[in-house]
């Protein structure tokens, strides 16, 4: 029988919840958690033999350190498939899957198998590295999402034809490849019948597909920055030491606005970061490397520009969505607007 190994981060692994993100790397003999209805979905066909667990944020923050450690738990063991998650739409452990099946895939050269949803930044990261499944929002799923990585899972190691994208439920992983059509059929017979198909208005699939781009109009130059009202705006965390609009270190819903009329830097220990995705050091010890109110003052009193606005605005950018961003960056805006703020520099990490 053909042999597994799932990843798991610290939640689904049973260790705990963010109190315990930070947990280092650990290789377990036997099923924990997802690891049981994944072995049994397998079918016989493979038997899950050990579970690897890491915090995400230890992944995170030491991701060379988590990787080097989980390759070196597996030099020594015997298996055939690599399976990580599901993830559904947690970025950070969309991301930590991510990695160490590529890491993985890399160094043993065995298949690896996944499941995100497609709000997972992971995605549009890895999709094109391994297969990744179309998973659920949450946990609700998970029954379904491990069915479906136990699916493709068993079929990888049958060395059964992969099926499209389409057919298998992987996102498309944007690698092109002939296929012979049985019975055969002419490409200027198939383009015509597709042809056909949308003058009348009827269904049809182009074998070509485009993908949609969210195009933002270039914004007219300001004409005159002396007169300007400039906005200064951040993905990098920076809070308020309390946290006061209590913003997530990842996976954000939540942005925050803060009143810097009177101050001329950011000063450590007034401010922070709560973002979970980088080394804090630097940011912490002085929070203007994140969010440059310091030169932007200096820009002010030269008269290179008009204002500095009395308010920055912030949230954090790790795991965080697309639609979520989306949503906050609508709303950070209209404020912005209804301040008379002429343009915005948005700072990352």
């Amino acid at each position: 029988m053909k042999k597994a190994i799932l990843y798991l981060n610290q939640f689904f692994g049973q260790i705990g919840g963010e109190d315990v993100a930070d947990f280092a790397p650990e290789i377990r003999e036997g099923l924990i958690g997802p690891a049981l209805p994944l072995n049994q979905k397998l079918k016989g066909v493979a038997e899950v033999t050990h579970t690897i667990i890491c915090g995400d944020n230890f992944m995170g923050s030491n991701q060379d350190e988590a990787i080097e450690t989980i390759l070196e738990f597996l030099k020594d063991k015997e298996f055939d498939i690599f399976f990580a998650g599901p993830a559904f739409r947690a970025g950070r452990y969309g991301s930590a899957c991510g990695n160490i099946c590529k890491a993985v895939k890399e160094k043993f050269n065995v298949p690896v198998v996944t499941s995100m949803n497609d709000e997972n930044p992971g995605v549009e990261m890895f999709k094109s590295e391994m297969y990744i499944l179309k998973g659920g929002a949450s946990a609700a799923k998970m029954r379904l999402d491990v069915k479906d990585m136990a699916n493709l899972g068993i079929k990888l190691l049958k060395g059964e034809e992969i099926l499209s994208a389409e057919e298998e439920g992987y996102y498309g992983r944007g690698k092109r490849h002939q296929k012979w059509l049985n019975p055969p059929v002419n490409a200027t017979d198939r383009v015509i019948d597709m042809l056909l198909k949308k003058i009348r208005g009827e269904k049809f699939t182009t074998e070509l597909p485009i993908p949609e781009l969210d195009l933002v109009p270039i914004a007219p130059a300001i004409k005159d920055m002396s007169k300007a009202k400039i906005a200064l705006a951040t993905s990098g965390g920076i809070v308020p030491v309390e946290n006061p609009d209590r913003i997530q270190s990842a996976s954000a819903t939540r942005w925050g606005k803060y009143d810097i009329s009177k101050l001329d830097n950011l000063p450590s220990g007034v401010f922070k970061t709560i973002h979970a995705g980088y080394d804090p050091a630097a940011a912490d010890a002085n929070p203007d490397v994140c969010v440059p109110l310091d030169a932007l003052r200096a820009y002010e009193k030269e008269g290179r520009i008009g204002k500095v606005h009395d308010y920055f605005y912030t949230t954090v950018g790790t795991g965080t969505t697309q639609k979520e961003a989306a949503r906050m960056g609508r709303e950070i805006v209209e404020d912005m607007l209804s301040a008379g703020v002429d343009a915005v520099i948005l700072t990352s990490t």
